[in-house]
């Protein structure tokens, strides 16, 4: 499965398939200009199937957007891949503010 983002609203986006080398430099590229007029992001990934380090690259990239750009990000229904990946690899504080 291809990945993919939406804008479901405002400040809700939805984040589906695969987050893997393939497919994440595409994702940070649609998300910049889906993310440019939220002040908020909350990006839910339980559409996601599968996810590598490519993928928690990919999450702490949209943290340093957010931070960046002052804008507040929230994560809902982090895989637990991308939980286990963020532990094993001693980043999991920087993700305290997700939500699921």
């Amino acid at each position: 499965m291809q990945a993919s983002i939406t804008r479901n609203n405002d400040n809700q986006f939805a984040v589906s398939g695969v987050l893997g080398f393939d497919s994440v430099t595409t994702l940070l590229e649609q998300s910049k200009a889906l993310f440019s007029a939220a002040s908020i992001i909350n990006i839910d990934l339980s559409a996601v199937t599968h996810a590598d380090g490519a993928g928690l690259a990919l999450i702490l990239e949209w943290l340093r957007y957010g931070k960046h750009n002052n804008k507040v990000v929230h994560y809902q229904n982090l895989p637990a891949q991308l939980q286990s990946l963020a532990v094993i690899s001693e980043v999991d504080a920087l993700l305290t503010t997700t939500k699921n």
